[in-house]
This record gives structure tokens, C-alpha cells and sequence, in this order.
């Protein structure tokens, strides 16, 4: 399909950090590219009136008004994985279409998934401060191992299935509690499947790797901790409302969860995008309650809490943009991909691909 953007296409970025504009300069190069400072709105979107592409992140509103002041966009890439801050039905009905990021960090955050679970362990934490403070003692430091346990994924994605990997190789056997899980995969993996009320009897660990909806939220509950073994390790890479936060706290200060690996907390109400922590355009917003239900956790040497960070890796962060770029290419190549208000379908300026560098 011909959009008739030539093949010097005007390509307009808002919202971009320094390093990503770097990087985009370098893979575009021989294109007319414009950046501009912060998020679109309707004051600045006729800065890109005369865009074939459009570039931004989920703090752009792309409405119906913004759109008409690019009487030239054919193309948007969203330098996310969601894409409600664009108006899909508007853009489709002038012909624009819409590409995003489907997956950028699976073993990033699988493996900070599995660091935890070693950490909490082994007491890396605690063997480390130890030392720091000139103390060679063992007492209290006595570990357990990761091989022959069983580990409960609640959640089989991406993430999940990365996660069931590695536990495998360590020799974990490993539950899997997902309707939607890949049954062949599962077979491959040698993972079982088990009900929810299955896998909370017999894993030693448990590890969250689900969407938050409203069937999932508190799926960590007063009930569900009840069913769990006395002693059971609990990490959460995915979201912080997976787990009521209460819950957590009284259990683990009885001590029926003997650890607890959290790389997420319950107030990150207002994060849709890992990467809008790393963003200049965030600000939390925090419910003083279970900031302070947390600051009980931070204080406990069975618990490990880190920022946030399992998404953050060079690679990570490298992925959405190069995805990024890699879907404007394949517009200005004539073979989009990733396209969520629509088919992949053929677009752009010739046959044989755009001209990003590799």
C-alpha cells in the first residue's frame, strides 16, 4: 500500500531522553527527524504539522485535535507497550496506523526475578552487611538450596516461562497456575499444572508473573497466604497490587512467609510503563498508609525490596526504542509490524526496506 511519503520521510519525536535521541539520530540518518521537548498536547502538536511519522510515549495525548494539525501522519510509534493515550478509532479512520512495543524486558526481569530468590536464599543481604561491618560470624547465616524445591509461578508469560527455564536448570521442580498458559511450552519446560489452591499447598516459593486486573488484584490475600506452607518465600517482579499489602505484613511478621522478594509495592498506582521511571515527565503519587505498611518491610532482614529496577537494563531500554525504530522502518519499507489498529500490512516508500542503519 502506498501512503505517499517520500523517501526522506519527515519524522517527529516528542518526549525522547538525551541518550534515546542519540541513538535515533544514528539509526535515522537520512531522514528529516525534529524533536521536540516534553509531551504532545494541543498547544505544541502543530510542531509536527508537516510529520509523515510521529514518535512519542504514553504521556502524549494523541486525539482527534492533535491529529488535525498533521494533515501529512500516516504512521505513529508509541514507545510503549500500551497505546490508550492514542485515539486508535481517529487515527484509523484517517488511515494512520498505530505500532507499539509488544515485549522488551522477559529475561531482564526474569532474572532479577531469580537474583531474588537466590538472595533471599542464600542471605546474600545480610552475609554482605555482615562483612561491611567486620563480622565473619555465621550465626543466623545458615541458607537453604534452591535444588529439588518447588517453585509456584503464578503466571505464564513471557516473564514466567523465562523464569520456569533457569528454575529448571537449578533444579527446582516447578507449578504453574495459568488458564492461559501454552500447554506445549509447559510440556517442553516439564512445568505442571495446577490449580491456584495447588500450587499455594506445595510450592516452597511463589512467584508473580501476572497481569493487575481486577480478577488478579489482592490475589495475595489473608485466604491465599492461609493455604500456603508455613515458611514460604514470596517474590513479585509483576505488580504491586497482586499482593494486599496488610496481608503480607502480618504474615510475614508472624512468620508464616519466611522471605519476601519485592521489586514492586502497592502504592505504584500511577506507573502503566516501567519506563516512565526513568522518565523526567514522572511523579508518583503514594497512599501514605501503605507507605507506611512498607516501611515495616524495609526494616526486616528477610525482606528484600529494590526500586523498581527489575525492568531497567541497558538491553531492556535499548530494545524499546531499536522496536521502536525497527516498526517506523518497516512503514517506510512497506511492511509494518506491530500494528494495533490493524493488520500488519504493507506502507511507505519502496519495496526493499527505509533507510535506518543497523
Amino acid at each position: 500500500m502506498e501512503f505517499g511519503v517520500s523517501k526522506m520521510a519527515n519524522i517527529v519525536f516528542y518526549e525522547l531522553e538525551p541518550w534515546e535521541k542519540a541513538h535515533v539520530k544514528s539509526c535515522l540518518a537520512g531522514h528529516k527527524l525534529a524533536f521536540i521537548e516534553g509531551p504532545m498536547d494541543e498547544k505544541n502538536a502543530a510542531q509536527a504539522s508537516g510529520a509523515d511519522v510521529l514518535g512519542v510515549f504514553i504521556y502524549s495525548k494523541v486525539g482527534a485535535a492533535q491529529l488535525a494539525k498533521m494533515p501529512k501522519l500516516k504512521m505513529i510509534a508509541t514507545f510503549s507497550t500500551g497505546f490508550d493515550h492514542i485515539d486508535l478509532a481517529a487515527c484509523s479512520k484517517r488511515g494512520i496506523r498505530v505500532a507499539n512495543v509488544p515485549s522488551y524486558g522477559s529475561h531482564t526481569v526474569a532474572e532479577h526475578t531469580l537474583a531474588l530468590m537466590l538472595a533471599l536464599s542464600k542471605k546474600i543481604v545480610q552475609s554482605v552487611e555482615r562483612t561491611r561491618q567486620g563480622n565473619f560470624s555465621l550465626e543466623g547465616l545458615r541458607t537453604f538450596d534452591l535444588s529439588d524445591k518447588t517453585l509456584g509461578l503464578i503466571g505464564f508469560g513471557k516473564i514466567g516461562s523465562h523464569v520456569a527455564k533457569t528454575a529448571k536448570a537449578l533444579g527446582m521442580h516447578v507449578r504453574v497456575y495459568d488458564p492461559y498458559a501454552d500447554a506445549n511450552l509447559m510440556e517442553l519446560l516439564t512445568c505442571k499444572s495446577v490449580s491456584l489452591e495447588q500450587l499455594l499447598k506445595e510450592a516452597d516459593i511463589i512467584s508473580l508473573h501476572t497481569p493487575l486486573t481486577p480478577q488478579t488484584k489482592y490475589i495475595i490475600n489473608k485466604d491465599t497466604i492461609a493455604k500456603m506452607k508455613r515458611g514460604v518465600i514470596l517474590v513479585n517482579t509483576a505488580r504491586g497490587g497482586l499482593i494486599d499489602n496488610k496481608a503480607l505484613v502480618d504474615a510475614v511478621l508472624s512468620g508464616h512467609i519466611g522471605g519476601a522478594g519485592l521489586d514492586v509495592l502497592e502504592e505504584e498506582r500511577a506507573i502503566k510503563e516501567e519506563r516512565q521511571l526513568v522518565s523526567s515527565e514522572f511523579s508518583g503519587s503514594f497512599d501514605l498508609r501503605t507507605v507506611v505498611a512498607n516501611q515495616i518491610l524495609y526494616n526486616k532482614p528477610n525482606v528484600i525490596i529494590t526500586p523498581h529496577n527489575a525492568f531497567n537494563s541497558q538491553e531492556a531500554l535499548r530494545r524499546i526504542v531499536d522496536t521502536s525504530l525497527e516498526n517506523i522502518d518497516g512503514f517506510l519499507g512497506g511492511k509494518m509490524v506491530n500494528v494495533v489498529n490493524g493488520k500488519d500490512l504493507g506502507a511507505g516508500v519502496g519495496k526493499k526496506g527505509g533507510k535506518r542503519k543497523k
